[in-house]
């Protein structure tokens, strides 16, 4: 196995401690509420969310297989570019996931208003209603199951992990190294990385699109995280590249 490198040492403690903390200081969801990213128009959002809901995760199973991946993807990055720009292009990619996450859900949001709207309800007392958690039957009248489901979601849904920020480390990974071959989940075959992340990235948009994990997992997956975080990791790829920049250490 590779040599861990400093700061993927240090983001996987930074994670663990969150994920342990959260559930050593007794019911988790105060905790949650304070670090999870929210909607902006949801009360319970805070202007540090966008960066602290890469740290918490919804369970074992997901902090354990992102930080597997940050581990095996990270390392080798880390080593060739140096701390502060691995840590920089991380965040970077965390950040970018949450602002395609947090516009695909104003899409939603905007159009059952939108919908709401054209059919004599007002925005005040929408809000004033999803504000106390609650929603008006009669609002399921206005749009499809689908556009419902969405337009609650993005009001009172919430999004953690890491997840966005990984997928912007497989991304520069795949960059740097097209030819190495990797495995996905379930498929013994191996496939190099320039085929394998395209793949994976293309299964999660389609998923996205469609409101359901092909790959299973169920609901309330993050799918245009990912999208966001490997579309700022292929554009700063690309920037650097193209500018011979993605060659230097920062350190």
């Amino acid at each position: 196995m590779r040599n861990m490198t400093e700061t993927v040492k240090q983001l996987i403690i930074i994670n663990f401690l969150f994920f342990a903390g959260t559930y050593l200081l007794g019911e988790p969801e105060p905790v949650y509420k304070i670090l999870s990213l929210y909607f902006p128009e949801n009360t319970h959002f805070k202007v540090w969310q966008p960066l602290s809901h890469m740290f918490m995760h919804g369970g074992f199973m997901h902090i354990f297989f992102n930080m597997f991946a940050l581990y095996s993807f990270g390392s080798t990055l880390e080593q060739r570019w140096g701390s502060s720009k691995f840590l920089f292009f991380y965040i970077s990619c965390g950040l970018g996931a949450a602002l395609l996450h947090t516009g695909v859900n104003y899409y939603f949001f905007q159009s059952g208003i939108d919908a709401l709207a054209s059919n004599g309800f007002t925005k005040a007392e929408v809000m004033q209603l999803l504000q106390q958690g609650q929603v008006n039957p009669k609002w399921q009248e206005a749009m499809s199951p689908t556009a419902f489901y969405n337009f609650v979601s993005a009001y009172g849904g919430t999004a953690v992990g890491a997840s966005g920020a990984i997928y912007g480390v497989m991304v520069a990974f795949a960059f740097m190294f097209p030819n190495v071959e990797m495995f996905m989940m379930f498929v013994p075959i191996p496939i190099k990385a320039k085929y394998f992340v395209p793949a994976v990235l293309l299964l999660d948009l389609y998923s996205g699109i469609v409101g359901k994990s092909v790959l299973g997992g169920g609901s309330g997956i993050g799918h245009f995280a990912h999208i966001g975080g490997a579309l700022v990791g292929f554009f700063m790829m690309w920037y650097w590249k193209k500018n011979q920049f993605n060659k230097n250490r920062w350190n």
